[in-house]
Parts: structure tokens; sequence; C-alpha cells
């Protein structure tokens, strides 16, 4: 179950996208209006947080970009070199694994013999 603290950050981000929806700009008396309509009291720390957090930015962009801010590109670049050294990794325990089930065979029976 979801905790108080939890409750109004989701009201006030959907109170958010509300607002953007409507392209109106975030603020926290409109954040508060809207949260308060919907009968959830907000601490203004949440409220202020979303409001600095959206100031100057458009919230449909970064909805689409993921939100991942400047952080997503370099994240994206590093995926494909980690990407080759975890296929490595996993070629070397492959073979790892092959000799073990080699020498398992040795014993002249099997699990289900």
């Amino acid at each position: 179950m979801a905790t108080d603290s939890e409750k109004q950050i989701t009201a006030v981000a959907y109170a958010s996208i509300i607002l953007a929806d409507e392209q109106l700009p975030i603020t926290a008396e409109k954040l508060t209006a809207i949260t308060s309509a919907a009968g959830i009291t907000v601490q203004p720390f949440f409220v202020n947080l979303f409001v600095r957090a959206f100031t100057g930015r458009n919230l449909d962009d970064l909805l689409l970009s993921g939100g991942g801010g400047a952080a997503a590109p370099a994240a994206a670049a590093a995926a494909p070199a980690a990407g080759a050294a975890a296929a490595k990794e996993e070629k070397k325990e492959e073979k790892k694994e092959e000799k073990k089930e080699e020498s398992d065979g040795d014993m002249g029976f099997g699990l289900f013999d």
C-alpha cells in the first residue's frame, strides 16, 4: 500500500501532467488548486519540488524522452559497450559450463537413468 508521501507525490505528478496537457504553466498555486480539488492535502515541499523541476521545461518533451536528461544519451552510448563485454563474459561462462558437463558424463551414469 502506498504511503502518504507517495500519494502526495503521485497527486502532484498527475496535476503537473494535467497542466502540461492544457498547455498551462506549472505553478505552485495551480498544483495546489488541482490537488485540493481532488481532496488531497499536499505538503508544500512536494509542490515546490515539482515547480522547480519543470520550470522552463516542456513536460511533454520530458515524458517522451523518458525524462533522463543529459545522462540518458551517455547511458545509451555506454550500453552497447557494456553489452559487448557482458556477451564476452557469457561466452566464457558457457565454455566453463560445457567442460563441467563433459566431466560429469565420465561417471558412466546419468541423473535420470
